[in-house]
């Protein structure tokens, strides 16, 4: 009990904290540590209270916005006070707490303690909390406004980088993790780039980071890349991105990998000029285990594909080599299949042989064919490259790219290759020339 009354005071404290926050000297960093340090010691259950009490009780009112909008409505559009309406409709549609909220990015550790705060916001809208989803889009806004271009620079990662930045690179790598310093140390040299992006008011750790391998040819399994059996490439001609992950929770959804691509691709190109093909090796998260495995146990998950229409991908040969192999010929093909790949050493068995087209086929549907509501690829990797501009071609699905443990029982190791066409690297170069004319040094200067 007293425990909880702790808490209680805490976040009494901090909403105090909170409520004075636009008030306090803004050169002075003690505030941010003191409501960083009180935030950071409050559970989940209170963290959710305090973000349920800023989403109602510092938001508008309708009483207070009702004026405006009669106002707007009675306004003509050819009215010379039409856009004087407007701004007076946008200014006071900030909530206080947007306005708070934004003010703490002034403060020095400000930005930081915000992208932690979104990262908990984020955790919580996944556990059934969609009310947060209203606190998550205004910190977004401010966000997007802070992670503009001019704000952020490219730098490469080398063996001559300070340990801490390689330190944080390895412990934050989540696509392809590694357990020792060591495995860094080798995919940094000649054919093996890393790359991070930086914000100039937090210069101090990167934002996120891409893993880049120079290679000969599109390569095809992650193997080649990383690991005991990675290989040399004397004359590269292709750029590989294998790795590409945030390092901040609070930066999800901001579209900074695609910055980062963008810049890294210029980069590349201008002091590499042998590398003319750029792709990706990407993997197929849930591939398995949230797309094919529901299918085969004929759950209903929304998707197009399901058991009906399962036996279309395999020839009539395929199946029946299939079940001459399991010799379980009374069981459907469904049923089958999931005993099979339930398995751990299916990959290694003679069913490979009569798997791998038809697995081939099925994951190519689930990144070109399956879509979310809004009309995009339901794969979120696919999704993220294919909006960029990449494209993706069924000879470019991998069986097993990545033999893993953690891949096989997620995407049956399934890797893909999204490739970046030269029209796309054309109009990137254009983009590129433009953003370097974004001019906010005076901005930055004169807030901090």
């Amino acid at each position: 009990m007293k425990k909880e009354e702790e808490k209680t005071k805490l976040l009494e404290k901090l909403l105090k904290l909170f409520e004075n926050v636009e008030r306090v000297d803004l050169k002075s960093d003690d505030g941010i540590q003191e409501i960083s340090k009180i935030y950071n010691s409050l559970g989940e259950k209170e963290k959710l209270e305090f973000f349920n009490t800023l989403l109602h009780s510092y938001d508008i009112s309708k009483e207070q916005i009702m004026p405006i909008v009669n106002e707007l409505i009675q306004c003509d559009p050819n009215d010379p006070q039409w856009p004087h309406v407007l701004a007076k409709l946008r200014e006071i549609t900030l909530s206080p707490r947007f306005r708070k909220l934004r003010s703490l990015v002034r403060w020095p550790g400000g930005l930081k303690f915000l992208l932690d705060l979104r990262g908990d916001i984020l955790a919580l809208s996944s556990k059934a909390e969609p009310q947060l989803y209203a606190l998550d889009k205004e910190i977004s806004f401010i966000f997007e406004n802070w992670f503009q271009e001019g704000f952020l620079y490219l730098e490469e990662i080398t063996l001559d980088s300070p340990y801490r930045q390689i330190e944080i690179i390895k412990n934050r790598d989540l696509v392809h993790p590694m357990t020792s310093i060591e495995e860094m140390g080798d995919r940094l040299g000649r054919d093996r780039r890393c790359f991070a992006l930086y914000h100039k008011i937090w210069p101090y750790e990167p934002i996120v980071f891409i893993e880049v391998a120079l290679t000969e040819g599109i390569i095809k399994s992650i193997h080649d890349i990383v690991g005991p059996e990675k290989k040399s490439f004397k004359n590269p001609d292709t750029a590989i991105f294998y790795s590409i992950n945030n390092t901040q929770n609070g930066l999800a959804g901001l579209g900074l990998g695609k910055v980062l691509i963008f810049k890294v691709v210029d980069f590349i190109r201008k002091k590499e000029p042998e590398i003319k093909n750029f792709a990706t090796l990407s993997p197929l998260p849930g591939f398995y285990k949230r797309y094919l495995r529901p299918v085969l146990l004929g759950e209903k998950a929304g998707f197009k594909l399901n058991s009906k229409i399962l036996k279309d991908f395999f020839s009539r040969s395929h199946q029946k080599r299939l079940y001459e192999l399991a010799g379980k010929p009374q069981k459907d093909l469904a049923t089958l299949l999931l005993e099979i790949l339930e398995t751990d050493t299916w990959y290694q068995q003679e069913y490979v042989t009569c798997l791998e087209e038809p697995l081939r086929k099925l994951a190519y549907f689930y990144v070109a064919e399956e879509k979310t509501e809004e009309g995009k690829p339901l794969n979120p990797v696919a999704n993220f490259h294919l909006s960029n501009g990449a494209s993706v071609h069924m000879k470019y699905i991998n069986f097993l790219g990545n033999r893993s443990e953690r891949a096989l029982r997620d995407s049956l190791g399934f890797m893909v290759n999204y490739v970046y066409s030269f029209s796309w690297l054309t109009n990137i170069s254009k983009a590129i020339r433009w953003l370097d004319r974004v001019e906010i040094k005076g901005l930055v200067e004169r807030w901090f």
